[in-house]
């Protein structure tokens, strides 16, 4: 169940309708315990009088008397952009509400952006920003599952059908899902037991209760990373999706969830930028019921 979020976006763009309390707040949320240098980290640094939210640190990694002088937008997603902040703060608002996912047309003409591919570049950016890289491995039962992402090869104009062999020239993902939980998933080259067991290992905590996975052969080394747990399988050859508690049914929903936003929202994703449309709709997913999943976001960036 999604949480109702803190704000509406018409809320949002009062609240923020000028740069310097866009900045103020940036600022709040990326140096909640005062501004330290994104470059060496330090604390010593000498606010610029001249230019608000701007400063120099003097810390001998930074040039010494010289300095280093940043912004509270250096080394941000923001950095380099001709877009104000309170346009970002929007298509961030837009891309955290959206279950599934928002394109980068639907954000251009939103926002009024002159080109096209400068909302899909800033979409882009904020996906970057979606991590959850702090969240410790997966507990109590976890559904574990492999899914295949793209459009049909024989669907393609000849010129760009792949030469590659595999389920209809898809992309090959892999996700965990704790029930009630945190879900994971990357992309991989192939669907095999090391690839898969690597996956585990690293994702799923030692004292789970129950990993649930499929009949693929691909899950046989999984009883060697978690000898001491039970590993069970449903048979989907033979129909069978339910026995008591082993079902893979939570990451399936994940999955037609994401096949849902490519297909009806992004229509196509490519190879090289999937792995940033996972990260996205996992972060979304892992902060359903985070009423503030937009002040997380821009902490993040």
């Amino acid at each position: 169940m999604t949480t109702k979020p803190t704000m509406t976006l018409t809320q949002l763009i009062e609240r923020f309708s000028t740069e310097g309390v866009c900045k103020n707040f940036l600022q709040t949320q990326r140096w909640p315990n005062g501004v330290h240098c994104p470059r060496c980290k330090g604390a010593k640094v000498y606010a610029l009088k001249s230019r608000p939210f701007h400063w120099t640190c003097k810390n001998k990694g930074c040039g010494g008397r010289n300095g280093y002088r940043f912004s509270v937008i250096s080394k941000t997603v923001f950095e380099n952009t001709n877009y104000p902040l309170r346009t970002w703060f929007q298509v961030i608002y837009l891309m955290t509400q959206s279950k599934k996912g928002i394109s980068a047309l639907q954000i251009h003409r939103q926002i009024g952006s002159g080109d096209y591919r400068t909302a899909w570049y800033m979409c882009h950016r904020i996906r970057a920003a979606m991590k959850d890289s702090s969240f410790p491995k997966l507990m109590g039962e976890v559904e574990i599952d492999e899914t295949y992402i793209g459009g049909s090869d024989k669907n393609r104009h000849a010129s760009k059908r792949r030469d590659e062999h595999g389920p209809k020239g898809k992309l090959a993902v892999v996700g965990a899902i704790a029930r009630k939980g945190n879900v994971v998933c990357q992309m991989i080259e192939a669907a095999d037991k090391y690839t898969l067991q690597n996956f585990v290992t690293r994702t799923v905590n030692e004292q789970v209760s129950l990993i649930a996975t499929d009949e693929w052969a691909g899950y046989g080394n999984v009883n060697k990373a978690f000898p001491q747990r039970p590993h069970k399988t449903v048979n989907h050859a033979k129909k069978e999706y339910v026995r008591g508690n082993v079902h893979t049914g939570n990451i399936d929903s994940f999955w037609s969830l994401i096949k849902r936003g490519v297909m009806g929202t992004f229509h196509q994703v490519s190879k090289a930028y999937l792995p940033l449309y996972l990260a996205e709709f996992s972060y979304r997913h892992n902060n359903r019921k985070n009423a503030d999943i937009f002040t997380d976001v821009i902490a993040g960036c």
